[in-house]
């Protein structure tokens, strides 16, 4: 049977999702275990296989306060209680990392938690997934508002169906490929294949980051929840939202829709930060969590709503060294681009993974074609040790990041320049759209 959502007084129920929220303030360890209690009663778990599926460490989210209370309530009387890492296409986690991430000690691994099976998702390993189903073109045509009509299969990784519940565990943030993360997303792409990965991350780049970040009801959404709903092995979600100092102050949990659908009406309220006026100057710094350009990207795409026409966005990551583990190669022959510099070439790209060819145009940014020339927007620099003719080849600008003083960028906002001192999770919009984010 699935778990049965319980009311406690800690919690509001609100379309069947419990939910805790603490706005201005952090969950204490104690709340979150009662709502875990609440949510997960040990006679649902007597006797199953459950399988936790969560992010890797590009996501920032305290789930070792998770994954420790779910494991109190039920280590002991799930027959098997396992955890698989969602990493899309990201790098695999080793031993140590994965323990890290679930904030346990060596000897704690060795001790209480010795019987839970750590796995990474193997996303390029056909052996590694199983397909469960295809959307078929009509629907597909339906559920993208007509910007495409073609089949596409799904695939997830096999040891999904292996287990009799799934438990879903991960924080919400604005996203530039599907509005809000969290939910579905950890399925499809986060232990999903690359096929119907590949169709939505260039769905979403063709109707464009401006239009699809920190917007709910998305068509990729719709396309993730629809993959979803073929994964038959029963399902719920814990979903968190984590303030800028990685403090606790929402958790919801339900089915990953209603958890999901809770969460991301809190994270609209906690991480998209408003201005009054674009900047012709933008320094935006990358944590270390993001380890290449990959996912250092997302201080782009978090920050480009506000940047002025003809400004210039500073990615400013000195810890970055290559442009992706996995997909590096691709980038450096595709480049980084604009939506329409491939569409007017479709010919020429169509048979390059399109989740490639999405995050070359998240990275670059809105632009056009006229008479075959390329005509962006904004700048883009890298401010990395990446090196500057990479940097030229793939069509970014290059600075060298130790000429960058973050003094020179501090409480500059009057005169039209912004520092982010952390970048990549807090969405910065302007409060009146402009024009050209009018989308496809």
């Amino acid at each position: 049977m699935d778990f049965i959502l319980r009311p406690c007084y800690a919690a509001s129920v609100s379309d069947t999702a419990l939910q805790l929220h603490a706005p201005g303030h952090r969950l204490t360890p104690e709340q979150v275990t009662q709502l875990v209690r609440q949510a997960l009663p040990v006679p649902a778990g007597q006797g199953r296989k459950i399988l936790l599926i969560v992010p890797d460490n590009t996501r920032t989210a305290p789930l070792g306060m998770l994954f420790q209370a779910i494991h109190a309530q039920l280590g002991t009387v799930a027959s098997a209680l396992d955890v698989l890492v969602a990493l899309g296409t990201h790098p695999p986690m080793s031993e140590a990392a994965i323990c890290d991430r679930l904030e346990i000690t060596r000897a704690q691994r060795l001790g209480p938690y010795r019987r839970v099976r750590f796995f990474n998702h193997e996303w390029d390993n056909p052996d590694a997934l199983q397909e469960i189903g295809r959307l078929d073109a009509a629907e597909v045509e339906r559920l993208t508002d007509g910007r495409f009509a073609m089949e596409v299969p799904v695939e997830i990784n096999r040891l999904v169906l292996e287990y009799d519940q799934i438990l879903i565990i991960g924080p919400v943030f604005p996203h530039e490929v599907v509005g809000f993360s969290g939910g579905n997303k950890y399925l499809f792409p986060g232990v999903g294949g690359p096929r119907l990965l590949n169709f939505f991350h260039w769905l979403g780049a063709v109707i464009t980051n401006p239009m699809i970040i920190g917007n709910k009801w998305t068509p990729v959404r719709r396309i993730v929840d629809r993959a979803a709903r073929l994964v038959r092995v029963p399902k719920a979600c814990f979903c968190l939202v984590v303030a800028p100092d990685k403090s606790l102050v929402g958790l919801t949990f339900g089915s990953p829709e209603s958890a999901w659908d809770a969460a991301s009406e809190l994270s609209r309220q906690t991480h998209i930060v408003y201005r009054e006026r674009p900047f012709h100057t933008v320094l935006s710094k990358i944590p270390r969590m993001y380890d290449d350009l990959w996912v250092a990207g997302k201080g782009m795409y978090k920050l480009e709503p506000v940047v002025a026409d003809g400004g210039e966005l500073i990615i400013y990551a000195p810890h970055v060294r290559e442009i992706s583990v996995t997909h590096g190669n691709l980038i450096e022959h595709i480049g980084y681009h604009c939506r329409d510099y491939f569409l007017t070439q479709w010919d020429k790209f169509q048979h390059h993974p399109w989740g490639v060819l999405a995050h070359s145009t998240h990275v670059r940014g809105i632009g056009r074609m006229e008479n075959g020339v390329e005509h962006c927007r904004i700048r883009v620099t890298l401010a990395t040790r990446i090196p500057e003719a990479t940097c030229r080849k793939i069509n970014l600008g290059y600075r060298d990041p130790q000429t960058i003083r973050e003094t020179d960028f501090m409480h500059r906002e009057a005169d039209g320049v912004l520092f982010v001192p952390k970048a990549g999770e807090m969405l910065y919009q302007l409060k009146q759209q402009p024009r050209w984010a009018g989308g496809s």
